[in-house]
């Protein structure tokens, strides 16, 4: 047994204390390079490198050389984990995250031509200047670069299936019991088009900055430059980031808009954990069979198992990403009086919400790649009951006039098993027409499925142009 505090365990995938950092490593790395500590720190370097040269474009400070502006610009790229450790000794040592980010930042400067400006960095800013806009850049360039690419990618997925399955009827359930048919494809589409449409949220969703001082009013930057017009400066430095700016602040700017963003996160995580639960069920009908694998072993005892585990791993993991989201949501919102400091520690796990939603996402495309219809088992159970047709005939009824259809054919339905015989037998006592009654027996669970392949065709149209019209205003 290790002794707490003494020969500590490096830091791996097989020590790490979170999955994420352990065994779901592999599935979430790309994110450290957006939401990590490291990332944080060089995301700070960033922001008040930017701020000088902000300070030089207005004037307040002196011309810079291109060699200088490129020197500043590089920090955004080229801070690498040598000056990250360098911030966290001196964190250690005087206990403050941004402060430590400036100290360092001088000792960058110092023996270079940036040397005069040495006290000009971080010059009137208060830290949540420059936490508030590093934490959305962070989020923001996390949720671009790595996780509506994978979005993406599941959209088209069950687009693809969606167009290749649109013909294959399938049984409807409602309340887990025999509805009325649909089609494999169908059904695929709705997860597609609900997803498409709060990922598009997510790709559109803006965020706000604030460049205000202390406790919102810029008094130090007033004070020294009083003829200066600091409102328009902040609002052009915050818009550089692709932000809108906020000028009404206490020391943060609230986050009702890294909520909403969080938000978003949430509905499409609820839309892919009830995707989950679908596909888990169809596999356990045997509508969906899975591809198997040499090699793979489902159970330790159980030889023939094939597990559906990539969709019961996302059924676990976007739980605890939306219980994540969820906390942040309600703790955010609320900050004593002009600034305190519970956020500080909260904001901080917007990278852990975001990488167990990750995995999920992952194992959802996964999942998907190995999986196709039964058709086989999906229209035997089809056809083992026509009474799901009884909808159609009580809808005729109404049609021509009968009075109450409704109870006059849950008479002979409701709670009965109908094979295409008693099918044929229930037509024969209906008060229609033989016209009527021909239609009726020509009709059958394989034919009784509406507009479901219009609806996908028009579906897919809607997604492919949802995707083109962002192309376009991006190159716009």
């Amino acid at each position: 047994m290790v002794e707490q505090g003494t020969n500590a365990l490096p830091l791996t995938e097989l020590t790490a204390v979170t999955t994420l950092d352990g065994r779901y490593r592999e599935k979430t790395a790309e994110l450290a390079t957006f939401v990590s500590e490291f990332s944080l720190i060089r995301t700070r370097f960033e922001i008040e490198a930017r701020y000088l040269l902000a300070l030089s474009d207005a004037r307040l400070i002196r011309k810079l050389t291109g060699t200088e502006k490129e020197r500043l610009e590089s920090f955004s790229t080229e801070i690498g984990l040598k000056e990250a450790r360098s911030v966290k000794r001196i964190e250690k040592r005087i206990r403050h995250d941004v402060k430590s980010t400036e100290r360092s930042f001088r000792d960058l400067v110092i023996g270079t031509s940036l040397e005069d400006l040495t006290e000009i960095i971080h010059f009137g800013l208060t830290s949540e200047d420059v936490n508030n806009l590093a934490y959305r850049l962070m989020l923001e360039r996390a949720t671009s670069e790595i996780c509506i690419p994978v979005l993406d990618s599941l959209v088209d997925d069950l687009v693809d299936r969606a167009d290749t399955y649109k013909e294959i009827p399938m049984l409807a359930r409602t309340h887990g019991q025999a509805a009325v048919p649909t089609t494999v494809g169908k059904e695929l589409i709705v997860f597609a088009t609900r997803l498409n449409k709060e990922v598009r949220k997510l790709d559109g969703q803006e965020l706000t900055g604030k460049l205000t001082g202390a406790v919102g009013n810029l008094n130090s930057l007033v004070f020294v430059y009083p003829k200066f017009d600091w409102q328009g400066f902040s609002q052009k430095f915050v818009e550089s980031f692709g932000f809108v700016v906020n000028m009404t602040t206490t020391q943060i700017n609230s986050y009702e808009d890294v909520i909403e963003y969080f938000q978003t996160y949430q509905r499409i995580n609820g839309i892919l954990e009830d995707f989950a639960q679908d596909m888990w069920r169809y596999i356990s009908d045997d509508w969906f069979v899975q591809e198997v694998k040499e090699g793979e072993v489902g159970s330790s005892t159980m030889t023939q198992k094939v597990n559906p585990i990539d969709f019961e791993n996302a059924e676990g993991n976007l739980p605890l990403a939306n219980g994540i989201f969820e906390v942040l949501s309600r703790k955010l919102a609320v900050s004593r009086l002009q600034r305190h400091l519970s956020d500080s520690t909260m904001i901080r796990n917007l990278g852990t919400a975001l990488g167990y939603s990750l995995v999920a996402y992952k194992g959802l495309l996964d999942g998907i790649k190995r999986i196709r219809p039964n058709e086989t088992k999906i229209e035997e159970d089809l056809n083992k009951d026509w009474s799901i047709l009884g909808e159609a005939v009580q809808t005729l009824l109404r049609k021509t006039g009968v009075k109450d259809p409704f109870k006059l054919v849950a008479a002979l339905t409701r709670g009965k098993h109908i094979d295409h015989e008693g099918w044929l037998e229930l037509v024969d006592k209906l008060p229609v027409d033989k016209d009527q009654k021909a239609a009726l027996r020509e009709l059958t669970p394989q034919t009784y499925t509406g507009l479901a392949e219009d609806i996908v065709e028009k579906a897919i149209i809607d997604i492919k142009s949802s995707r083109k019209d962002k192309n376009e205003k991006a190159t716009g």
